[in-house]
């Protein structure tokens, strides 16, 4: 059972914020935020003491994979529960704990997930994560436009539940068997050919890949900001290790059988993604189509089908928790003072220096621009594809690198260069504040030094060559 320390952590956790919250309140409920939060970063320090192994025969392993990406959904968790404490303080000051408890419900879900190694351990684990987000895409019930997206969320979602268990039933008919191993080692057939691509298309929802993608500007506008801070990222990782983890078993790997379609995704939601922003006057709609446009670089490092695509794709993700999530973060916080428009920003350089650069670093390294975190994540994807042949690819994703900083900048022109429509400071809470502070320090700490992160992303795929689930079977 050790093996399994980090999601039992998870559980524990939301076992004392659900006691914590049931407990009567002798002040403000803010602390079963600061709970959940300290909470996750004590989590988050115990992945560098957990034990490695397989447990359950083999359906469940903890390896250098499984810890890379609990890593980053924790962090991008305690992100989004600091960010949260006074926005949820002051939309449901009392539902504080039912939000709380549901974002540990999701987080719990995704730390299953990356180390499953058996196909309906894995759905579980993928709809643990996903059923919460319904509920917390909806926790602004008095907004018609929060409740439209969380409703465009849940239809999508279940669509995307129907396909992926319908596909695993094929995978499952074409190989007798239900572990992974099993099911990517069975010989070909039209069967695990249609199951495969039911699995992908479920799997894509969560990613954002284009034509999974209907849901995300609407969701992204109207649910609670700090909450969509997670959602932006976190899923994402999920998506990346059930992908990884469906095509990859014991040194076996299905990645390039896979290669033309996920090829052709990230063709396609590289394209949707970035040209779809140009236009976007929303700052949160600007970024959830930014972010469209990031899954498809995911499904490009993907589709190179080798341990050195699914390392890029894992570095990239760190690089883009921390730049995603401090985007939205400090629109939480420009938000009540100013607005959520592009113009809204106008001058925001001079009313809050510190915020705006903020902003603008954050900005940059979505945008690839040295030498903050997303340079780094964007170039060695690129070269880890350009080494793998697909040198058009490389082009092509460059080019649409480049529009993507006329998006970008467009935020940090009106910031800098536009007149402030107000002069007042923006005031910014301090818990909100110290989420931002900690996006910067990711954001800022990875592009001076990216190697470590790297090495763990290198270290994450070379695991999955070793196999360490056959010690368990």
């Amino acid at each position: 059972m050790g093996t399994l320390l980090i999601p039992l952590a998870v559980v524990v956790l939301a076992v004392v914020v659900l006691l914590a919250d049931l407990a009567p309140a002798k002040g403000d409920s803010r602390g079963v935020g600061s709970l959940a939060a300290l909470g996750l970063l004590g989590i988050f320090g115990l992945t560098w003491v957990a034990p490695q192994g397989a447990a359950f025969m083999g359906t469940w392993v903890t390896d250098a994979f499984t810890t890379y990406v609990q890593r980053l959904v924790l962090a991008a968790g305690a992100l989004a529960c600091i960010g949260s404490i006074d926005h949820a303080d002051a939309h449901f000051p009392r539902r504080q704990g039912e939000y709380y408890l549901l974002l540990l419900a999701s987080i719990f879900g995704m730390t299953l997930l990356a180390g499953a190694r058996e196909l309906v351990l894995l759905l579980v684990a993928f709809e643990t994560m996903g059923v919460p987000q319904y509920v917390l895409a909806a926790m602004h019930k008095d907004r018609k436009a929060g409740v439209e997206g969380a409703t465009k969320l849940y239809l999508t979602g279940a669509l995307s539940a129907g396909l992926t268990i319908y596909g695993a039933s094929f995978l499952v008919g074409a190989s007798g068997s239900t572990l992974l191993v099993d099911l990517v080692s069975a010989p070909a057939s039209a069967a695990s050919s249609v199951g495969a691509l039911l699995v992908l298309a479920g799997v894509a929802f969560k990613l954002g890949a284009v034509p999974f993608h209907m849901w995300i500007p609407d969701t992204y506008q109207s649910a609670p900001t700090p909450f969509v801070a997670f959602l932006s990222v976190a899923p994402k990782v999920a998506a990346v290790a059930a992908l990884v983890r469906i095509s990859w078993a014991d040194g076996t790997s299905a990645l390039a059988v896979w290669a033309p379609q996920l090829l052709v995704l990230a063709v396609l939601t590289l394209t949707v993604g970035n040209l779809f922003a140009l236009p976007q006057t929303n700052v949160r709609r600007l970024l959830a189509w930014s972010g469209v446009g990031h899954a498809g670089l995911l499904l490009l490092a993907l589709a190179l089908g080798d341990l050195d695509g699914v390392g890029a794709a894992l570095f990239y993700l760190a690089t883009y928790v921390f730049g995603n999530m401090g985007a939205f973060l400090i629109a939480e916080a420009v938000a009540p003072a100013a607005g959520e428009s592009v113009a809204d920003y106008a001058g925001l350089a001079r009313r809050s220096p510190g915020l705006a650069l903020a902003m603008l670093l954050c900005l940059l390294s979505l945008g690839g621009i040295p030498f903050v975190a997303g340079f780094w994540g964007k170039l060695l994807l690129f070269r880890t594809a350009w080494l793998a042949g697909h040198g058009a690819l490389v082009f092509y994703g460059a080019l649409l690198a480049v529009v993507s900083l006329f998006y970008y900048l467009k935020v940090a022109r009106a910031m800098y260069v536009e007149p402030p429509r107000d002069a007042s400071p923006v005031v910014v809470p301090r818990a909100t504040l110290l989420a931002i502070v900690l996006a910067l320090v990711g954001v800022v700490g990875l592009g001076l030094m990216p190697s470590g992160a790297w090495d763990g992303a290198v270290a994450a795929g070379e695991s999955l060559r070793q196999g360490l689930v056959a010690a368990g079977r």
